[in-house]
């Protein structure tokens, strides 16, 4: 099993996450017991500042934020953290579905035609704005046989993989591990959000039989496709919780605050019958002193209001999936987790829209794991840790090349200029 780095000072064997959102900050420290099993020991959140979409808008805020969650969970674990694993979200992280061929000259499939394999089609996608964060193989294929799953050790003329290659903006990267950088922290790797929030909440059968994960998060909503234990193609559209509160707050000419509570207390994204007679209140902006009478709607209004942006969302990953050309290896089994997943009625509403059976998850729970932070907001977090947990072999190469070229190699670089510099 791989596991290249140690997270915290003298301490084996042990991993630190550290979840950067729009809308919070959350760092999970954990430690490995005897059975090679991760259990937390540290946990810190903070409200997230400065990040929008993905993007860095105030490095200071960020910094901040970070530095605070993380001295929490350090606090907790009774230790100082090196490294961390970072997550990655944003409309710039993309998937490049490609095929590969590579000649063997009719010798036995190795562990360096794989590397080779798999360098090549990293090399294909990468350049000096795009940084690779993971390469995944879909299928590997020999001699035109297709549906091969490890060809290792095996004979042929011709070895081919189609490979789901992530990148993102290395700009924007940098930017991110500039700000983790000046918190004094080493970034061991970048992780896709979804991917890391499929392995906090799919299990192994969802991830062999074909599962659609839908992440709905504050300031965007993502999604993974997995089928036969892989990650086949992965994808984001910038709406998430966040534009469904603007709506409210727009719509009942409200604070943001209060369509926030509003989207909590009594929001649904299905009416029913009763709700037209179901009246509540709405704090009018300029009116929420104690006294001010408030303004009342039936909860329908406020439904009417949520239903087309939670549609839209849908319906854009719909098409974004039937795009990709794998909705039919992704089969008809979805699964929603984040925070924005979390309202009534959204399961019904993904079903219908989808087309596919779906459910709402969880993150698999680790030993030491308070409940504050076991809901849906917190699967990426959870998802970093048991990702590294259990690596796929074709993450070494992956990794390997990530850190020889690329962002990594940049990365590097930076880190030893700050740490000569403050």
């Amino acid at each position: 099993m791989y596991r290249p780095y140690q997270s915290i000072r003298g301490r084996k064997g042990s991993v630190a996450a550290l979840d950067i959102g729009t809308c919070k900050v959350a760092c999970l420290i954990a430690e490995e017991d005897e059975e090679e099993n991760l259990r937390i020991i540290g946990i810190g959140h903070q409200l997230a500042r400065g990040l929008k979409n993905g993007r860095v808008i105030s490095a200071r805020d960020l910094e901040e934020s970070i530095l605070s969650a993380v001295h929490a969970a350090e606090q907790m674990a009774g230790a100082t953290i090196e490294n961390v694993v970072v997550n990655v979200s944003g409309p710039d992280v993309a998937s490049h579905v490609l095929g590969i061929d590579l000649d063997i000259a009719g010798e036995g499939v190795g562990e360096q035609d794989i590397a080779d394999l798999m360098r090549e089609g990293c090399a294909s996608v990468q350049d000096d704005h795009r940084a690779l964060i993971h390469c995944f193989p879909v299928e590997y294929r020999l001699d035109g046989a297709r549906g091969i799953r490890d060809p290792l050790n095996m004979f042929g003329n011709t070895l081919g993989a189609d490979l789901n290659i992530i990148t993102a903006d290395s700009t924007r990267l940098r930017n991110l591990a500039h700000c983790v950088n000046r918190c004094h922290l080493n970034i061991a790797e970048f992780v896709a959000s979804q991917h890391a929030s499929a392995y906090g909440c799919l299990d192994v059968d969802e991830m062999e039989l074909g599962t659609t994960l839908i992440d709905m998060g504050g300031s965007e909503t993502s999604f993974a496709l997995f089928s036969q234990g892989r990650n086949i193609f992965s994808g984001s559209i910038p709406i998430g919780g966040q534009h469904v509160t603007s709506d409210i707050a727009q719509g009942l000419t409200t604070s943001l605050a209060s369509a926030e509570r509003l989207k909590n207390l009594h929001g649904s994204a299905i009416a029913a019958p009763k709700d037209t007679q179901v009246m509540i209140e709405i704090p009018q902006i300029g009116e929420e002193q104690e006294g001010d009478e408030p303004n009342t709607v039936p909860r329908s209004t406020l439904i009417a209001i949520i239903r087309p942006r939670l549609e839209e969302i849908f319906e854009m990953i719909r098409d974004r999936i039937h795009a990709s050309g794998m909705e039919g290896r992704a089969g008809r089994h979805a699964v929603l987790t984040g925070g924005a997943s979390q309202m009534v009625g959204v399961r019904d509403l993904a079903a219908r829209t989808l087309g596919k059976q779906v459910r709402i998850a969880k993150p698999r729970l680790l030993p030491g794991l308070a409940d504050s932070v076991s809901g849906a907001p917190f699967s990426c977090a959870i998802g970093m840790l048991h990702f590294v947990n259990t690596r796929l072999p074709e993450d070494i190469l992956v990794e390997a090349r990530r850190r020889s070229s690329g962002l990594g190699s940049r990365t590097q670089k930076m880190v030893a200029w700050l740490r000569d510099n403050f």
